[in-house]
């Protein structure tokens, strides 16, 4: 859990053409943008196919926890969009046609809505809609799940409509704040031991270690987590640090 009230916020990325590396992700780092500028930060993100059987088994395990979830593609009418029949089967509901989705995409379109565009006004029974600001084909909600097109200029406004419309009561609740120093001419094996014992210490705070193999060998240790917590981990990893020998410099907030 990001804070003990605060449901952990995760992302699918839905689309063979994101694996295959056809088109390239533009939904992880704008999603963890759009997060961040609210006072959050996303806890998982996973990468699925158009494969119905696999997005079903991924939704059933996400709907089944309080998570807050923001799905980015699959929702459109063609034979390889699955996404809308998959989040039906996983809460074993029908899919049905949303009167008010069918009301937006005829405001937009007027008769060219007929007869293929209406198709993708049609949700999981009971879904609640997500305005779409470009062209009013809206995507639909259930449980605290949010499907949203893979188009980045429709669904990164939507995600921000989702997050500002519903969850505003979370923005700014902790200040997280991220702080390491670098250690010079150290391997994380003789590191473990200490690294262990102040994950145990700072439960509240998570401990990182990423080692980097340029001209010299360093590694940047550092804490993640609540501000108020983090400086007094801190002061106590830079004082092991000088007690074992090494030399270590502060890295930029």
């Amino acid at each position: 859990m990001m804070t003990k009230d605060i449901p952990n916020i995760g992302i699918y990325v839905i689309g063979d053409e994101i694996l295959s590396g056809k088109r390239q992700d533009a939904h992880l780092s704008k999603a963890i943008e759009i997060l961040k500028a609210r006072g959050l930060q996303l806890s998982w993100a996973e990468y699925l196919g158009d494969d119905p059987a696999r997005l079903v088994a991924s939704f059933k395990r996400s709907l089944a926890t309080n998570d807050i979830v923001f799905s980015f593609g699959g929702i459109g009418a063609t034979p390889d969009d699955f996404t809308r029949q998959a989040a039906a089967e996983a809460i074993n509901v029908p899919i049905e046609r949303h009167a008010g989705a069918v009301a937006e995409i005829e405001a937009q379109f007027g008769e060219a809505a007929y007869p293929k565009r209406v198709l993708m006004a049609d949700f999981p029974k009971g879904a609640d809609l997500i305005p779409n600001p470009v062209n009013r084909i809206a995507g639909f909600s259930v449980k605290q799940h949010y499907f949203m097109p893979g188009f980045p200029q429709m669904s990164h406004p939507m995600m921000e409509w989702v997050l500002d419309t519903h969850y505003q009561h979370f923005f700014h609740q902790v200040i997280i704040s991220e702080l390491s120093i670098l250690v010079m001419d150290a391997g994380e094996s003789s590191l473990l031991d200490f690294m262990n014992e102040m994950t145990s210490k700072y439960p509240q705070l998570k401990l990182f270690s990423l080692p980097r193999l340029d001209t010299r060998r360093t590694i940047e240790l550092g804490m993640k987590g609540d501000l108020t917590s983090i400086d007094t981990a801190m002061s106590e990893i830079k004082e092991k640090m000088t007690v074992l020998g090494y030399a270590w410099s502060e890295l930029p907030k």
